[in-house]
């Protein structure tokens, strides 16, 4: 018997994606947090003005951080508004924040953020994950794969019926 969370169909529109972390970084571990934000920038992203291209996350005096994410600044506000590139505290638990620390530690890792959506209570989640920088060669080999994959599916589709 399926679970209730399988019941329930995957309700989460991505408000902004990182498309080039999926191409230029080799992803190990993914993690959900939450953000502090303002209400200009909740309404901002209600309307889905936000922009990852070029974010990053670190890890500070044991707080996570996203730094270069940037949400538009909303229209209907007056002097009250916010800026649209600044600092955002992300919210993880104390045993994630320590196991990314540490993996950060070793070289070679990043904090990378792939995407950013309301979750199913209306809170905003940002899903983060600890990558490695792909090389050129892995690069040109996951196209390859991929490419060999579609041509696959292409020759046995005429014999599925």
């Amino acid at each position: 018997m399926a679970s209730t969370s399988e019941k329930k169909k995957d309700s989460r529109k991505f408000l902004a994606t990182n498309k080039k972390a999926y191409r230029d970084y080799e992803l190990i571990d993914r993690f959900e947090a939450g953000m502090a934000l303002l209400g200009t920038e909740v309404k901002s992203l209600r309307n889905s003005q936000a922009e990852l291209a070029g974010s990053y996350a670190r890890v500070e005096n044991g707080q996570c951080w996203l730094v270069g994410a940037k949400i538009a600044q909303y229209q209907q506000t007056g002097i009250a508004n916010h800026k649209p590139d600044r600092k955002r505290k992300l919210l993880l638990n104390k045993a994630e924040i320590r196991k990314i620390k540490s993996k950060l530690e070793l070289r070679g890792f990043s904090l990378i953020p792939l995407r950013m959506y309301f979750n199913d209570r209306g809170l905003a989640k940002i899903e983060i994950a600890l990558a490695r920088g792909k090389r050129q060669y892995d690069k040109r080999r996951s196209i390859e794969q991929r490419q060999q994959k579609k041509d696959i599916t292409r020759n046995t589709k005429k014999y599925r019926r």
